[in-house]
């Protein structure tokens, strides 16, 4: 059973339904109660960093969250899912984040024809090797809809990264803890590649 954090800011319909399409039973969770037993725990997310925070805190999901990823059990974190794990963000403001990775979320810089939310397909570079992306082929494609990256402090969480503007960080990788920008959701035969090989693990 794979347990997906409904904190009210995420596509967490199509997220389970792609879990569902691999015949892999997974539940929208809405309680932070429920989410203490949870074997592997997804963290999806679309929108602002502020009230992806904010609603975390509100419906008292940062612990739950926390003690998962402190257990050793499987967690995965999908687009905002990833920079929420951070520090800090500063997306129209400056915002603590919950800390299980040391670093920042800043935006893409301006740059002459560079396009702004980052939007669409694009390559990852792999720096590590990781379970999840088993059986992907090199220089496979993946979807991405950001404005925002994660600058880890240590570099030794970076598993991908990926070219717009700058060499941004795609995904990272710390012992049970995977986390990526792009959406693998919405990634078609790849991107359903690497949810089934979460919910193998």
């Amino acid at each position: 059973m794979i347990t997906i954090v409904d904190y009210g800011m995420g596509n967490l319909r199509s997220v389970q339904k792609a879990f569902e399409k691999l015949g892999v039973e997974a539940e929208i969770c809405a309680r932070a109660t429920e989410l203490v037993d949870a074997k592997k725990l997804v963290l999806p997310g679309v929108g602002a960093f502020r009230d992806a925070i904010g609603e975390l805190h509100k419906q008292q999901m940062v612990q739950p969250v926390l003690d998962h990823i402190a257990s050793g059990k499987p967690f995965l974190g999908i687009c905002l899912g990833l920079q929420l794990l951070f520090d800090i963000s500063y997306e129209d403001g400056e915002w603590e984040g919950l800390g299980v990775v040391s670093g920042k979320v800043v935006r893409f810089e301006g740059q002459p024809g560079l396009k702004i939310p980052h939007m669409g397909w694009n390559r990852l570079d792999v720096l590590e090797q990781t379970p999840l992306l088993d059986g992907i082929p090199e220089n496979a494609h993946f979807y991405f809809v950001h404005s925002y990256y994660v600058v880890p402090s240590e570099e030794s969480v970076v598993a991908t990264r990926t070219e717009h503007g700058c060499r941004f960080v795609s995904m990272i990788v710390r012992r049970n803890l995977f986390a990526m920008q792009f959406h693998p959701e919405k990634s078609q035969r790849v991107g359903m590649k690497l949810l089934k090989n979460f919910a193998a693990l």
